[in-house]
């Protein structure tokens, strides 16, 4: 299954503990079908000091969701959207929100 969200969009959180948050999209895992947004989902994770210049502790860090619990947003509409691919003139793919009409 191919994943229609790129890097650097804006997604809105449709399921879990962080329904109804925004984010940009830092990665994409396609083997793990997971989507990592900015400051969703965060959880606690536990590091030993690995040298003298690199201390251990307990550091904050983005878990993935999967592709399904999150929606393309539209910052015209502000909204999720669903989307549709057009092609323009040069023959270039282009991602247009469903109710609005303005290209995402």
């Amino acid at each position: 299954m191919t994943i229609k969200i790129k890097k650097d969009d804006n997604v809105f959180v449709l399921a879990g503990k962080d329904k109804g948050k925004t984010g940009k999209v830092l990665r994409i895992d396609n083997k793990k079908n997971r989507i990592f947004v900015e400051k969703v989902n965060i959880i606690k994770r536990h590091l030993k000091p690995r040298s003298a210049q690199e201390p251990g502790g307990i550091i904050d860090k983005e878990a993935g969701l999967d592709p399904s619990n999150v929606a393309l947003y539209c910052s015209k509409c502000k909204k999720p959207v669903r989307f549709s691919i057009k092609l323009d003139k040069n023959q270039n793919k282009k991602r247009i929100c469903k109710k609005c009409g303005s290209e995402i």
